[in-house]
């Protein structure tokens, strides 16, 4: 970013505007850029998979609304804010108006940790790795809370439902995050961006190495993302919605609002790990001599991220839910002992010589 700093500070000085207001503007106006583009994000992705699970099941989707029905999700968004927020009598205000904004807040940080390009990085640092898995956390204390304070026992039995797969689905994860690390030796984004870099493109990304690790990830992120067939949280005939039941208006959407841009910030995440980021399939830029070559290094991540979200869509299409003790049982028995060989694999790999530093 300290290329985009100085030409910030270089345009305000030719209008005479002090350095410090450009200090303090600097960091703000990234955070108002990302929420913008968040919103507009989530709403694409939520038209996007109604046109594709209606393509997939032979049915049309949205397409009244506006031409081709882009503009559904824009009506559903205005019924939504238009609906009353109904607070249950005997629940905790506090903790039931608080649960909504802990699922959607943390998205906004979670979003500036990742490299969108080698210049478009809004938080940078050594550790940026932890910093992404803390705010992507969030989500299971905001669905504790949204639960509790519902004073309902079916969002109850709901979140506790939730928080045990979230946290069952967390410890595969982990595994398979440090097995990256070791290999890229950083616990930076953008070093293990740039870890993947050589002239042999694709070929020295991550994921020919460490497929085993990226097949553990990419379940345990659908588990994460309540995405089917993992999506236990709405077995209607169950739970009636589990935690949120008790939610109405746009409380109630915020937390698919967070769904949704959890699944676009988990696709970008997997895409840095094992994809190469923002680097290019061909070992080579098409724009490295000018300053276009930050929007192909984005065009490049987003491409990636984009293929990732298109197959989790057509999983939703096509496989059924899981039974609540099937699914916990295939993360402990199944996913952490294969994380964890392949945490042992990755260490023998790279330091055993058969991959280069």
């Amino acid at each position: 970013m300290n290329y985009l700093y100085f030409l910030y500070i270089e345009f305000l000085a030719k209008y005479n505007i002090p350095k410090l207001f450009g200090d303090i503007t600097f960091y703000i106006i990234p955070f108002c850029i990302i929420a913008a583009a968040l919103l507009v994000v989530v709403l694409i992705l939520v038209l996007v998979e109604r046109k594709l699970l209606g393509f997939f099941t032979q049915r049309k989707g949205p397409n009244r609304v506006g031409f081709w029905g882009i503009l559904q999700t824009l009506a559903d968004a205005f019924k939504l804010l238009c609906k009353e927020n109904i607070t249950p009598t005997k629940a905790d205000r506090l903790l039931f108006n608080l649960a909504p904004i802990l699922a959607f807040v943390p998205m906004f940080v979670a979003f500036g940790v990742l490299p969108y390009s080698a210049e478009f990085t809004f938080i940078n640092t050594q550790t940026n790795v932890i910093l992404y898995l803390i705010m992507a956390a969030f989500p299971i204390l905001s669905i504790f809370l949204a639960g509790w304070a519902s004073n309902n026992k079916y969002s109850l039995f709901g979140a506790m439902r939730s928080v045990a797969q979230l946290l069952s689905y967390e410890l595969p994860i982990t595994f398979v995050i440090l097995s990256v690390v070791v290999l890229a030796s950083s616990m930076n984004l953008t070093g293990i961006t740039l870890a993947q870099f050589s002239g042999w493109g694709l070929f020295s990304w991550f994921f020919i190495p460490c497929f085993l690790g990226f097949v553990i990830m990419f379940i345990s992120i659908l588990a994460e993302l309540n995405r089917c067939p993992f999506d236990l949280p709405e077995a209607e005939s169950e739970l009636i919605c589990g935690y949120n039941t008790e939610y109405s208006g746009m409380r109630f959407a915020i937390f698919y609002l967070s769904e949704y841009a959890m699944m676009f910030a988990n696709s970008i995440f997997i895409t840095i790990l094992f994809f190469g980021g923002y680097l290019s399939p061909f070992g080579k830029y098409f724009m490295s001599n000018s300053f276009l070559l930050y929007f192909e290094q984005a065009f490049w991540l987003f491409l990636k991220a984009s293929v990732l979200i298109f197959i989790m869509i057509w999983i939703r299409a096509t496989l059924p839910r899981l039974a609540s003790f099937d699914l916990l049982k295939f993360s402990w028995v199944i996913l952490l002992p294969l994380s964890i060989l392949n945490l042992f694999i990755m260490v023998i790999i790279k330091f055993g010589g058969f991959l280069c530093s």
